[in-house]
Order: structure tokens, then C-alpha cells, then sequence
């Protein structure tokens, strides 16, 4: 058995699950709603106060599913209670970042700055401190969504190995590399 698949989810306290007959499991929480298809051969059971997956087989499909809809339901419950966080930050001379609203301005050395339109289901905020490089906080419910339009951002200008400019995480590591000058 797969050993995240066979562990319960314990609901928490204002979070309410329920299994649709179109195979679809709607999670509802303090900060919102998410709604997730299921495979139809996968079984959600909710009762006492835990969420269980079942599989059917030990077909490798199965197997395979089975921890993956497991991963996806504790992230939509850990969503709607406690919520997800990005945090990037922009390494470079004359990198800049600001917003309006859910539109992200960023200006990465470029001959145009770039205008990226956040989804309406994330919260965008862009902060310069003084002697600090710019960073930007994402933050929302859906783990998956935060995830694409973060890495969308960091693939706009990726760290590069010389200098290390770039869009990267906060804590994210670089490596480094020698130019042609440490060769000789």
C-alpha cells in the first residue's frame, strides 16, 4: 500500500468536505472553497472526522492515483484553513517590481517592462525596502495555482549561474559558478 494513500485526514474544526455523485470532492473552510475531480475508480470515505482514499486494485494505476488524490485533498483542506505563501525576490541592478490591483509590473533589464496579470484567486503584494532587494509575496488557498503562476514569474528572468541575477525564491539556493577568468 501506498503509504501516504493509507493515511487518514483529519478535518479540522470549520471545514466541511463532501463527496458529489459526479465524482467531484468540495472542500469548504474559513478562507474559501476548492473543488477537486476524482478518478472514478478512487473511493473517498468521510466519517468521524476523517477523510480516507480507497483504491480498488494494486494495478499500478491505481497505486499511483492513490497517494496523488490523498496529497491533493490534505493540501485543499490545509488551503482553506491555513492558506499558502510564496515569497520571490529580484537579484540585479535596476530589477523592480510593483502592482496595481492584480497586475504585477515587473522590470527585470529588459527594454520593456513586463506586465503579468495575476489570477483573482491569489493576492499579489510587491515590497522594496531600502538596501533590500525587491521582493514579491503571493499568496491564496489553491497549493497548485500558487505554484504554476509562481514558477510563470521565476521563469520570467530564471537565476543565471555567473552573477546570479534573476527571479528566485527567498531561500532558494544558486550555484555559482567560475568565469572564464578563474581558468587561468
Amino acid at each position: 500500500m501506498s503509504r501516504i494513500g493509507k493515511k487518514p485526514i483529519t478535518i479540522p474544526a470549520g471545514v466541511s468536505i463532501t463527496v458529489g455523485t459526479d465524482l467531484a470532492v468540495t472542500v469548504k473552510g474559513p478562507k474559501g472553497q476548492l473543488v477537486q475531480a476524482i478518478d472514478r475508480d478512487i473511493k473517498i470515505e468521510v466519517k468521524d472526522g476523517e477523510v480516507n482514499v480507497i483504491r480498488p486494485t494494486d494495478q499500478i494505476r491505481h497505486r499511483a492515483m492513490h497517494g496523488l488524490y490523498r496529497a491533493l485533498i490534505a493540501n485543499m483542506v490545509e488551503g482553506v484553513t491555513v492558506g499558502f505563501k510564496k515569497n520571490l525576490e529580484l537579484i540585479g541592478v535596476g530589477f523592480k517590481a510593483s502592482h496595481q490591483g492584480n497586475l504585477l509590473d515587473l522590470s527585470l533589464g529588459f527594454s520593456h517592462n513586463i506586465i503579468f496579470e495575476i489570477p483573482k484567486e491569489l493576492k499579489v503584494e510587491a515590497v522594496t525596502e531600502k538596501g533590500q532587494n525587491p521582493k514579491i509575496l503571493l499568496e491564496g488557498i489553491d497549493c497548485q495555482l500558487l505554484g504554476q503562476v509562481a514558477a510563470k514569474i521565476r521563469g520570467l528572468r530564471k537565476p543565471e549561474p555567473y552573477k546570479g541575477k534573476g527571479v528566485r525564491y527567498i531561500g532558494e539556493f544558486v550555484r555559482r559558478k567560475a568565469g572564464k577568468a578563474a581558468g587561468k
